[in-house]
């Protein structure tokens, strides 16, 4: 193989020959990539990265939706290559904390079809009797928990691609450029590899490389935003116990949850792993080669006194048969991670053509290995929505070292930690703050995160309201924690009178030029051809029909539309339209999401605080819902935009954000009077939207869904064509497998006494009989928002069902914690539960 002449070109290079890189290779063969080059700079079938060292287990169940079906799906294939072996699993709980999470882990394994029970401690002694019982409050055992040969898994993929003539592979070869050219419009283009044995001309090119991914995109000019850290493994044994097994895992392993460390047996040895020292980062360029290492270049030198207080707890658990034992072997293993713990797949933003397929592990390799080649080869993976995992993500300011090392020492230790759905991070807060800051920040903002943005997701200045509403708090800390009951009493007040939402988070993209109405038309589902003046909601769509994101398009003049949507989707919307911008210059881009500011003013009250500071006319017939026009609020230019998202009357105001301190305090003198009230995205973002049924990217909008399941169909479709509108007509034709659904909970009775409230997101809808829910696609119906409907006095869940269940009235179940509460379907599709007919929204 290393006297292999290396091609001039290719179709395709993957640069990496770990469990993603070969995993990739086999993947793009079957799906009828023909001329792919492989490269890795060390020897096979082990060339020195991660792969080679990982523990190579798999626990399938996840609270993310995401990693759940990735890691599933990796898993079949794994036992469908015959090198997956299942031996059990068991996450210990040494707290009632931890046992509650263990409920919770109960939950997630329902929604995914996951066999799971909780165990007594002696019935994890039963199942591994060198457990100390008395140190353990219970267990959760996964009967399907397997470990696997990950490299014999990627021999056999990239002998596949290999066998069909398809692939050549180059181990001992070091990437040493990789070569762009630049474009008139648009990104550069990748269009070679160099290499110490030549080059090679290729239009695509995947970085797969792991903890060296970084390195080897930024000779693009590309970010991966990823951190080598270290993971420490000891090798303990010989154990007498585990020879007589007589094979390579005899035993359940154990993951001793509350100090971060699992056990596993590796033949006569135990394995004992940690996540519960220091986080330990380095640099790429600081990892030695091949030839410098003692092990492997990720196999580095091991640090005594990180693993003590580990070496102790485990003698705590399985002293029994450990401390007899000596260490044979002991690595300070790297793995990658990541600013928000999740992977960096797809299209790189800097460059065209250059993919990243990296912060992987060898739990959910070959998954994501087939997402990449799909999305590769249809334009976007028709296996499941990569929303969290997608690279265009992460904005620029999330790109940097120091900002990746603080995150990532952040959640390190959280690897087998307590994570709430709705935790904020500590680290790398106030990157971004919005014109408003100061008043907001006076008023008692509570902030959360939303990427670099910081967003008031309520206010302390409120909490005379709480009083006033006669709002109850939430019984349990866990449905407490990230919450206030100042929520609920913003909404009601917004209800009752006018209320001020900061928005300057909304990323706004403005496109002008002669070609800019062709190219719009091209990117949305809905008509944008309509007067200056006009708004138009509309989703957009993936090639295959599925969401790819939904905003809010403005037509301000005949060559000019802005664009305006969230800022969780903004890193991943600026890159999709920028992707498919015209390649002859015809239309201009910019992004004005720093330059602007906004300004939500809602409530039955908010055209007459509006009406004392501007001369325009606000009436429904001079100012018609979903229109927009410009204006002056005493000397100050904006733009009106007549629309609500939480179900009132009233406008989103937009400025020049130097302007901006400057609006909020004239908004704030002139409804002095009216008794207006900031209030935060608690009410913008969840109650005000789960009252109106308004759907959200990446929660009720994914690219595994369509427009007529989702409800948001329009009655004629356009005759301009669309990306995706060959799948988008053919759903139309067909009955929908699923339907969007609001149900409301009818009872948060709990065994112990106590309401609960489900947090949203991965809770399952089940049967009165408390089966799964499946619809014909196989997609099971989970809980994607939750939250309170004060004006209903409520508590509302949106979930998909399939056509049989979703009847307004039929009464089905919700698991949450591991325990059930009764549902009713309140409404199926997209009719508001409350102000069904729009009526508080026109005045």
């Amino acid at each position: 193989m290393s006297q292999q002449e290396l091609p001039t070109q290719a179709q395709c290079v993957v640069i990496g020959a770990g469990i993603v890189g070969n995993c990739l290779v086999g993947h793009l063969s079957d799906m009828g990539w023909t001329d792919i080059v492989q490269l890795d700079k060390g020897p096979l079938p082990n060339p020195g990265g991660s792969t080679g060292h990982a523990s190579n287990f798999i626990f399938p169940v996840d609270h993310n939706k995401e990693m759940a079906f990735l890691t599933l799906e990796s898993q079949r294939q794994y036992e469908e290559m015959g090198v997956n072996t299942t031996c059990g699993g068991i996450e210990v709980a040494r707290s009632e904390e931890r046992m509650e999470e263990l409920r919770r882990r109960m939950t997630s394994a329902k929604t995914y079809g996951i066999d799971a029970e909780l165990l007594t401690p002696q019935q994890v002694q039963e199942l591994v009797p060198f457990v100390e019982d008395d140190v353990i409050l219970g267990g959760f055992h996964t009967p399907s928990v397997s470990v696997v040969d990950s490299l014999r898994a990627g021999t056999l993929m990239r002998e596949k691609a290999q066998d069909a003539g398809h692939l050549q592979v180059f181990a001992n070869t070091e990437v040493l450029d990789l070569e762009t050219t630049p474009t008139d419009f648009g990104r550069p283009r990748i269009t070679a590899v160099v290499t110490d044995r030549g080059r090679i001309e290729a239009e695509t090119v995947v970085v797969a490389c792991g903890v060296w991914s970084p390195r080897i995109a930024e000779m693009a000019g590309a970010t991966i935003p990823l951190t080598p850290a270290v993971h420490q493994m000891a090798d303990v044994g010989p154990i007498d116990i585990l020879q007589q097994t007589g094979n390579e895992i005899g035993y359940p392993i154990i993951r001793d949850m509350d100090t971060f460390m699992y056990e596993r047996q590796s033949a006569g040895s135990m394995e004992v792993g940690s996540y519960a020292h220091r986080p330990i980062f380095h640099r790429p360029d600081e990892i030695p080669s091949n030839e410098e290492a003692a092990l492997s270049p990720t196999e580095m030198p091991f640090t005594d006194e990180d693993f003590d207080a580990q070496l102790e707890d485990a003698l705590e658990i399985m002293g029994g048969i450990l401390e007899e034992a000596e260490i044979r072997y002991a690595i300070n293993g790297l793995l990658s991670l990541t600013p928000d713990a999740m992977p960096v797949l797809g299209p790189t933003t800097e460059v065209d053509g250059l993919w990243s397929a990296a912060a992987v592990w060898i739990k959910e390799g070959p998954g994501i290995a087939q997402l990449i080649a799909e999305w590769m080869t249809h334009g976007y993976p028709h296996m499941c929505d990569p929303h969290g995992s997608d690279i265009a993500r992460l904005y620029p300011q999330e790109r940097s070292v120091h900002h990746i090392e603080a995150r990532c020492a952040e959640h390190f230790n959280k690897t087998y930690g307590i994570v709430h759905p709705r935790e904020q991070w500590a680290s790398e807060r106030g990157i971004k703050r919005s014109p408003f800051h100061a008043r907001t920040e006076a008023l008692g903002a509570e902030y959360y995160g939303a990427r670099v943005w910081e967003r008031p997701q309520w206010y302390t200045s409120n909490s005379d309201l709480v009083e006033r509403y006669d709002v109850a708090d939430r019984d349990h800390e866990w449905d407490r924690r990230w919450w206030s009951p100042i929520i609920t009493a913003e909404h009601l007040h917004m209800r009752d009178h006018v209320a001020m939402v900061d928005l300057s988070a909304f990323q706004i993209l403005d496109f002008t030029g002669p070609g800019v109405v062709s190219y719009i038309e091209k990117m949305t589902v809905n008509k944008c051809d309509k007067p200056v003046g006009s708004s138009i909601y509309t989703p957009i769509l993936t090639p295959g029909g599925g969401f790819r994101s939904d905003l809010t398009v403005l037509r301000l003049g005949e060559r000019h539309f802005r664009v305006v949507t969230g800022v969780f989707d903004g890193g991943r919307d600026d890159f999709w339209f920028r992707s498919h911008l015209p390649t002859d210059g015809s239309v201009q881009m910019v992004n004005n999401s720093d330059a602007i500011c906004t300004i939500g003013v809602w409530g039955p009250d908010a055209g007459d605080l509006l009406a004392t500071v501007t001369e325009t006319d606000l009436s429904q017939d001079a100012f018609p819902y979903a229109t927009v026009q410009q204006a002056m609020i005493q000397g100050i230019n904006v733009t009106l935009f007549r629309i609500s998202y939480v179900g009132e009357n009233g406008w989103e105001v937009y400025t020049d954000a130097p302007q901006g301190l400057a609006l909020w305090d004239i908004l704030a003198e002139a409804g002095a009077d009216l008794d207006v009230r900031p209030v935060g995205i608690g009410v913008y973002g969840t109650t005000g939207r789960i009252e109106k049924g308004y759907r959200l990217m990446g929660a009720e909008l994914e690219s595994e869904y369509t427009p007529v399941e989702a409800g948001l169909a329009r009655r004629l479709v356009k005759q301009a064509d669309f990306i995706g509108k060959e799948a988008y007509l053919a759903a139309r034709e067909e009955e929908p497998a699923a339907i969007l659904c609001t149900l409301t909970m009818t009872d948060h009775t709990a065994a112990d006494g106590t309401k609960r409230y489900p947090t949203g997101g991965n809770e399952p809808i089940l049967t009165l009989d408390g089966e799964r829910i499946l619809d014909a696609k196989g997609r099971v119906s989970r809980v994607t928002t939750a939250g309170n409907a004060p004006s209903l006095g409520s508590y509302l869940l949106m979930a998909y069902l399939p056509p049989e269940h979703a009847v307004e009235g039929r009464e089905l179940q919700v698991m949450y914690m591991n325990e059930l509460f009764p549902v009713v379907v309140t409404v199926a599709g997209s009719r508001p539960a409350f102000d069904p007919d729009n009526k508080r929204m026109k005045g």
